[in-house]
């Protein structure tokens, strides 16, 4: 749980594009955090969730062929 910002980390293994995208539990799309080609490496965005209301949220993470998704939530 988080309230009202989160620092969502990833690793990218070569250089890529990559996809970090929050989707409400309805599956709409809430925010596009990154969508670029990145360096390899670690990479942190921080999300400020201030504007959303409080529940559950799914982040999806999208680097080459590879998707991750994990669920979050907002207390607020």
């Amino acid at each position: 749980p988080f309230n009202p910002t989160t620092t969502l980390g990833f690793v990218v293994p070569t250089e890529m594009n990559v996809t970090l995208a929050v989707y409400d539990m309805r599956g709409r799309l809430v925010n596009e955090l990154v969508n670029d080609l990145r360096q390899p490496g670690n990479h942190q965005v921080v999300w400020n969730a201030d504007q959303y209301s409080s529940g559950v949220y799914m982040v999806k993470l999208i680097t080459g062929s590879t998707m991750h998704v994990q669920k979050i939530m907002l207390l607020k």
